[in-house]
């Protein structure tokens, strides 16, 4: 399944057909973005899984990156600022 990386929503979209301007329906976000592409992993140097790609600083930008391939998107929705930082801060509580 197909998911919008900004919202997690569910897109109908055929083969790998994501032109640069094409925008999510639902959250009206860009798809040709990193967090959209299937080789996005934020655990890998620059954020990507291609070694010879000309990765863009902004990954939620719509890019012109010629190995862009739609992922499944809702593995990679973003989680909001404040939610990591609690993760985070978890991390180091002295109990």
């Amino acid at each position: 399944m197909t998911g919008c990386a900004h919202c997690g929503k569910r897109l109908d979209i055929v083969g790998n057909q994501v032109g640069r301007r094409d925008e999510c329906p639902h959250c009206g976000e860009e798809l040709r973005s990193c967090r959209n592409c299937r080789h996005f992993d934020p655990s890998v140097a620059k954020e990507c899984k291609e070694p010879f790609a000309d990765v863009p600083s902004d990954k939620d930008g719509a890019n012109f990156c010629e190995l862009f391939q739609i992922g499944e998107g809702g593995l990679h929705a973003k989680e909001s600022k404040d939610q990591l930082l609690s993760a985070a801060e978890a991390l180091f509580r002295k109990k």
